[in-house]
């Protein structure tokens, strides 16, 4: 059976999540409702990152394995058809080895995340930004920001339900842009790894939030990390903002398949 590597890009609001639930709306039940339209039968995507409900996706990668031999181009095209009107689009596909896999053959993920300051309420970008009603220290966040970066203990920024089997992860960056919009100033977050534990980017973000208002002196970011205490961390901020933003592979399977 061929394989295929799919790059797809969703809006979150409407799902409750990535993973398939019954009876409820999912992206991969999406994705998988419309691959019973080409192929009938049962089919079961993996995805290289499970996402929360209300996140989005820009570059989240999915594997599937269909009875036919599909045109890439022409499988991308068929499943779009068949989304609509969900919001989830097929921005690549690739035929793929048969052990190539989305989720284990991945050496980095990448998240975006947006925060948009200002009072007044967002109309454009509702659903698409966590909003402030204040501007934020971005510098002192930085310096908080410095002490994620590395290989660390994160129980604090874990979130109580994670099924990772460690708690210890490597964090290559996390780097925090001001950015002026024509909706108002943002501070964009850019933060990569290999892996991530449940909730661990939203702890962070909700964490250097409370350095920029003030309430936290950017040492207490260590000071948390260092409690090893899910009850040291900072609130968790709201999933709305929060991208996956793309998947790392020693290959990138869709070089060559860019539509």
């Amino acid at each position: 059976m061929p394989r295929y590597a799919l790059k797809v890009e969703y809006h979150g609001a409407p799902f409750r999540g990535w993973q398939r639930q019954v009876d409820l709306p999912t992206v991969q039940g999406a994705i998988e409702a419309a691959l019973v339209k080409l192929e009938p039968g049962d089919h079961s995507i993996a995805a290289a990152g499970r996402t929360d409900t209300g996140v989005h996706a820009l570059g989240q990668v999915a594997q599937c394995d269909l009875a036919k031999d599909w045109d890439a181009f022409r499988l991308s095209e068929a499943l779009n058809y068949h989304l609509k009107p969900d919001p989830v689009a097929i921005m690549a596909c690739a035929q793929v080895e048969d052990d190539w896999h989305a989720r284990f053959s991945a050496l980095e993920r990448r998240y975006f995340f947006r925060l948009l300051m200002r009072r007044a309420p967002a109309t454009h970008q509702r659903g698409l930004v966590w909003q402030v009603p204040h501007e934020l220290d971005l510098a002192a966040m930085r310096e908080g920001a410095q002490h994620l970066i590395g290989k660390h203990d994160f129980t604090t920024f874990r979130s109580s339900i994670c099924q990772a089997a460690s708690p210890v992860k490597t964090l290559d960056a996390l780097e925090i842009e001001a950015v002026e919009t024509c909706w108002g100033p943002e501070a964009h977050f850019h933060i990569r790894a290999r892996s991530f534990l449940h909730n661990q980017v939203r702890s962070f973000i909700g964490t250097l939030e409370r350095v920029g208002t003030g309430a936290w002196a950017p040492d207490d970011v260590k000071t948390a990390l260092q409690a090893r205490d899910r009850a040291a961390c900072g609130p968790v901020c709201p999933p709305q903002g929060l991208y996956l933003a793309g998947v790392g592979y020693p290959e990138d399977p869709f070089a060559a398949n860019l539509l």
